[in-house]
């Protein structure tokens, strides 16, 4: 391989705003692995946002990016899974895996998209230094004509079109909006972009907590909701906090800590069936490897409030909940997936103007 933009590079990141700003150029923020495609001639690689490489994984989409690409670029975008109209992140995760069978009955049976949204490098051209406005016309004109599994993402540098994007776009699992500034090169690595995301608040069962890797204080509070069998379900956990928080919840919680898990609804966590049929803490993944899953039983007494941007397969917090306050007023029994807000259903294939 020998492009004038070489393997690895780090993509380009987004800091969150409140709002989204005025007088750039807006996208959807795909709810995928973020993904650096390079291709010269026959050879595809994609790498991840850390740097390493994701090619193995997706044979599927290899091919199909080796026959709709130009011949020598490198694009930024998204790997994404959907699902009966929808983003499934779940599915996404179950790609990464060590079996090459396994990897490959997956390529069949879960197939990959790679939604393009930006370009790096066209035939011997690199264009990191060129402004967003005009990278964007080559990637469209380098794009036109793209069948499935291979999109272009839309953009929009009106902001009003932004706005319904963000209200409407969620139905199809997406994760809010991203502005992008129209004079801007392309900054690998770099917080140069802006995302919007949503956010909305529920009140949990504060079940248990991890201590912080630093030593004996709280690291993180693993969250619960009660399903419409009665049944506590670990939904994901809170996890920002102070070193001068993470000692006094310590102490806050210490009352509601039971000796040993016996008698807790999530008693069952060590055991891999029991993950098959509830949601537990501690789930053994490929992704925490030999990462300490032990974790400290509390009585399910405690209620708190805390905001999340949205529900991964309605069932729990996509990303790690913010902590709100403590919610005395409230029975851990009226804490259940009842009250959390459903978005409207929205059709991926509208976004990308697909029928696949």
């Amino acid at each position: 391989m020998d492009l004038p933009v070489m393997p690895p590079v780090k993509p380009m990141l987004a800091k969150a705003v409140a709002v989204i700003p005025p007088g750039m150029q807006y996208e959807a923020k795909w709810d995928g692995f973020r993904a650096i495609v390079f291709r010269d001639g026959a050879e595809v690689e994609l790498g991840s946002r850390t740097g390493k490489p994701l090619t193995r994984y997706f044979p599927e989409l290899v091919e199909a990016l080796r026959e709709r690409l130009p011949e020598r670029c490198v694009l930024d975008g998204e790997i994404v899974i959907a699902r009966e109209g929808h983003l499934d992140f779940d599915a996404l995760t179950e790609r990464i895996h060590p079996a090459d069978s396994r990897v490959r009955m997956l390529a069949q049976k879960t197939p990959a998209s790679f939604v393009a949204f930006d370009l790096l490098a066209l035939d011997d051209s690199s264009l990191l230094e060129v402004p967003l406005s005009d990278r964007r016309a080559l990637l469209e004109r380098a794009m036109s004509g793209l069948t499935p599994p291979v999109h272009l993402a839309p953009a929009t540098t009106d902001r009003a079109v932004a706005e319904q994007w963000f209200r409407q776009y969620e139905g199809a699992g997406l994760d809010g909006v991203i502005a992008k500034p129209l004079t801007l090169p392309y900054r690998p690595d770099e917080r140069v972009m802006f995302k919007v995301k949503h956010e909305r608040t529920a009140d949990v069962v504060v079940a248990g907590y991890r201590f912080h890797k630093s030593g004996p204080v709280v690291g993180s509070l693993l969250l619960g909701l009660y399903d419409d069998r009665g049944a506590l379900q670990h939904v994901g956990v809170a996890a920002a906090f102070t070193m001068k928080r993470r000692a006094e919840l310590v102490q806050e919680l210490e009352p509601l800590r039971m000796d040993e898990v016996a008698g807790h609804p999530w008693a069952a966590w060590s055991d891999e069936v029991a993950h098959e049929t509830a949601r537990l803490p501690g789930a053994p993944s490929r992704w925490s490897g030999k990462k300490d899953l032990s974790w400290v039983p509390l009585r399910p007494e405690r209620v708190a409030e805390v905001a999340y941007d949205h529900m991964e397969n309605g069932a729990r917090f996509r990303h790690t909940a913010r902590f709100r306050r403590w919610r005395p007023d409230r029975t851990p029994e009226s804490c259940t997936y009842a009250q959390l807000e459903e978005p409207v259903r929205y059709d991926l294939a509208e976004i990308l103007g697909t029928t696949d």
